[in-house]
């Protein structure tokens, strides 16, 4: 791959995770007065209406449907662990032990090629995780809001190694429309039995609605078509740290809105911007041994 093309993937990437953390201030106040599953599934419908007329401007690769909606059963069931386990654990607990994916993506990604990731990506996890014991926290306990947080990051893993496995044998919109709209499929009847009667969860005030179609556009439509591109040529333990830029950009706009993170979260945010910098050195070299890797095994 040139550099100008690497470059423009980890820049989607990038406002994938800019967009990702952009929901923080946004759901939170949504979901206080929103139950949660009706809320993803307007959001995820409306993600998928505004990506349905580029998804279908030509023929289909094949497998595209497939790829698309297993891509987004996995990505659904991250977000129910995740919801579930808020219930049982804190939010900065949670927010860290999610964003360990950035080490289980490495993790998983040397047990199938049965290779050592490259010393930057090493370092970069490295740097990733101090970052987020700053920026987040660590975990105070380990318990069964733990655990399902700690599945929500495997399935969130599990689904960006899928991404980074077949987004170059289809067009980002198609392969990107197919997950999200599977996830707001599968939330769309289950919404109407949230809340205190049948249909009773849909009945959203205006603010939550202005969050559900921000969110569906931005954070959902733009974030999750940025990984599809971006994935094409970022190899998956890489994308994974810049994504992490997500809690970054979440502290940028909590200080924004007024929020103070001190000198530790800002020590966390350098940590971890340096850590995708370092991830990047020698990005080239890494790019070439994953195409060489996904050739043999296509041919082996």
């Amino acid at each position: 791959m040139d550099g100008r093309g690497r470059a423009a993937g980890v820049g989607a990437l990038a406002l994938s995770g800019f967009m990702f953390g952009s929901t923080f201030v946004v759901v939170q106040d949504a979901v206080e007065r929103a139950e949660v599953v009706p809320f993803l599934a307007v959001r995820f419908l409306v993600g998928a209406a505004v990506l349905a007329p580029l998804a279908f401007r030509g023929p289909a690769t094949p497998g595209v449907a497939r790829h698309g909606i297993i891509g987004g059963v996995v990505l659904l069931a991250g977000y129910v662990f995740q919801t579930v386990g808020l219930q049982h654990t804190t939010p900065a607990t949670s927010a860290f032990i999610t964003y360990l994916l950035v080490v289980l993506v490495p993790v998983i990604v040397a047990v199938r090629t049965r290779s050592f990731p490259p010393r930057n990506v090493v370092f970069g996890v490295v740097l990733a995780v101090a970052g987020l014991v700053a920026l987040v926290g660590g975990v105070g306990a380990f318990g069964r809001g733990e655990i399902l947080t700690l599945l929500c990051a495997f399935a969130f893993a599990v689904h960006l190694l899928i991404v980074g496995e077949v987004a170059d044998r289809h067009d980002a919109f198609r392969f990107t429309f197919w997950q999200v709209v599977t996830v707001g499929a599968l939330c769309l009847v289950p919404g109407f039995f949230a809340g205190s009667g049948p249909g009773a969860g849909y009945s959203f005030d205006g603010g939550v609605w202005v969050a559900a179609v921000f969110c569906g556009v931005g954070p959902t439509a733009v974030a999750f078509w940025g990984m599809s591109w971006g994935q094409r040529v970022v190899p998956e333990a890489q994308a994974a740290i810049v994504l992490l830029l997500e809690p970054v950009s979440a502290a940028v706009i909590g200080v924004i809105a007024g929020d103070s993170i001190g000198l530790r979260g800002v020590t966390g945010a350098v940590l971890i911007l340096a850590a995708v910098l370092v991830s990047e050195l020698g990005g080239r070299r890494v790019g070439a041994v994953g195409s060489e890797l996904a050739v043999a095994s296509e041919t082996g």
